[in-house]
């Protein structure tokens, strides 16, 4: 369990996780279910992949700039999704 989260692995099955979900959210979204759109769909799992991806770097021991860039994408794909969240009648 410790190699789990010291190589940094945790992340990458989070990531797998969040790739399935974005297949089946986005297929219904695409068949126009009730729910988000593709778009508020996909920036919010890119701002959780971008937040994932920042941990996997933290647990790695990558430079601090590394980490930012990650989480100024998630913060970015935040702001988006927030957009779109708030123009929905």
């Amino acid at each position: 369990m410790v190699e789990l989260f010291s190589s940094g692995r945790v992340a990458d099955v989070i990531l797998a996780v969040m790739v399935i979900e974005a297949i089946v959210l986005g297929g219904r979204a695409l068949r126009g279910a009730k729910g988000p759109g593709l778009i508020e769909i996909l920036a919010n799992l890119a701002s959780g992949a971008c937040l994932v991806l920042a941990l996997r770097m933290a647990l790695t021991g990558e430079p601090p700039q590394v980490i930012g860039l990650f989480l100024m994408g998630s913060f970015a794909a935040h702001l988006v999704d927030l957009w779109y969240r708030l123009r929905r009648p």
